[in-house]
């Protein structure tokens, strides 16, 4: 690895110096009574009262402020996490060590975002990429459960991915096939994988998956969903390697619970009803996985609401549109990073949700753009009537859109008089 991928920036290294300089900054910007510095001492001091804000403040509470918007609690964590930062960066630049070197050792994650990074970081285990979107389409646990994933995948992506339904089913036979047999080919396999559904969803396919045919002698797991830093934290693949190589000490070996919890999930997921899938959720049984219970909750979002008939996602797309003009780049870009509460998308994911929004008789956006043949992300959206009405709750969406859709096993029709959609108010899944 060459020294100029360790010094690549990124808003998840923290450089104490130029926090420093940002404390003092703000420390007198307070001082001057500077209404913008003032209002981030009441939104982030634990212990400020509005009396007292300008009078007392000192550097000491400045740099309280800048170690909290960074996602750390105090300053002197916040100096802690950079000296380790730097440690485990000198560790890499200098090959002092081997993290993975005692066992041979599989990685997997959901996508090729930890490929690089990951021997980056200085690690030298084999890489699995296992990523079939469990949170997106239709979802079997029956004997066909591949073939429905291939379909859909190929349907909702294919176009974009030049991927063809043969292609997609390959891939993901050859992935189910070398995870059953990672279990005799090495003596230890790490499973990283962060907070959101997408994540969730298959890390509970794959502990099913050894919970039914056996396992590693060691599986570790890593999973995370937060992480210090000037940008919000969404994936792993935000990190920089130093970082990644910290999270090593962060692991946990999965225990037989964990893998039958994760059975017990994949198994509800495949259900037609969402009961089970909430049940679990709610359970006490879910905080075995510590991650689990909130993307489960956010999983179910995704059922149409009882309100307007929109999913979450949906929801969440004409709010954005209806406050300003957005290309469907900016959208997307707005979406994960303001007002998504736990980012599961993927680019491609989030276009499929635009196209299927478009083929409805009564569109609830329109593209601004004349030149149809602009790509996807710079084509401008503007709300139409039909989406400032859905807003309002003055229409249902089921009764607009005719495209079949499912979440999960749990399938959605607008042709059926009842289905099952979520209750925003309950928060909870309801027939109705």
């Amino acid at each position: 690895m060459s020294d100029n991928s360790c010094k690549k920036n990124t808003p998840f290294r923290i450089n104490l110096e130029q926090q420093k300089k940002r404390a003092k900054e703000l420390f007198k910007a307070c001082q001057s009574g500077d209404t913008c510095a003032i209002e981030r001492i009441k939104t982030n001091h634990p212990g400020f009262s509005q009396k007292n804000l300008i009078t007392s403040i000192k550097l000491s509470d400045a740099q309280l402020i800048i170690a909290r918007e960074l996602g750390l609690s105090s300053w002197a964590k916040l100096k802690a996490h950079t000296e380790k930062m730097k440690n485990y960066l000198e560790q890499i630049q200098s090959k002092s060590s081997i993290p993975d070197a005692e066992l041979t050792t599989l990685h997997i994650r959901c996508g090729t975002d930890l490929k690089a990074v990951l021997p980056a970081a200085g690690f030298t285990g084999d890489f699995l990429e296992y990523s079939d979107p469990l949170c997106h389409g239709p979802v079997s646990t029956d004997a066909n459960a591949i073939e429905v994933r291939a379909k859909f995948v190929c349907e909702a992506y294919g176009t974009n991915f030049d991927l063809t339904q043969e292609k997609a089913l390959a891939d993901f036979n050859s992935a189910e096939l070398k995870l059953t047999q990672a279990k005799n080919q090495y003596q230890r396999i790490v499973l990283w994988f962060e907070h959101d559904s997408y994540d969730q969803l298959i890390l509970a396919r794959i502990l099913a998956n050894f919970y039914q045919k056996g396992k590693a002698k060691q599986v570790d797991l890593i999973s995370i969903n937060s992480f210090p830093g000037a940008d919000r934290f969404i994936g792993l693949g935000q990190l920089p390697p130093e970082a990644i190589r910290s999270l090593w000490t962060t692991r946990k070996t999965v225990t037989q619970a964990q893998l039958a919890l994760g059975n017990s999930i994949w198994q509800a997921l495949g259900k037609s009803s969402p009961e089970p899938l909430y049940e679990l959720s709610i359970s006490n049984e879910i905080n075995k996985l510590p991650n689990m219970a909130k993307a489960l909750q956010r999983h179910l979002q995704e059922l149409p609401s009882t309100e307007n008939g929109l999913s979450l996602t949906e929801q969440l797309i004409l709010e954005a549109i209806n406050e300003k003009e957005l290309t469907a780049g900016q959208l997307f870009s707005y979406l994960m990073i303001e007002k998504e509460p736990l980012p599961w998308l993927g680019d491609i994911m989030f276009l499929y949700i635009l196209e299927s929004m478009q083929k409805a008789e009564k569109k609830p956006f329109t593209l601004l753009d004349k030149d149809q043949n602009k790509v996807w992300h710079k084509q401008h959206l503007i709300i139409t009537k039909t989406g400032q009405q859905l807003l309002k709750m003055k229409i249902d969406w089921l009764k607009l859109n005719s495209l079949e859709r499912w979440i999960g096993g749990v399938q959605i029709s607008s042709e059926a008089s009842k289905c099952w959609r979520w209750n925003r108010q309950k928060n909870r899944p309801v027939f109705e």
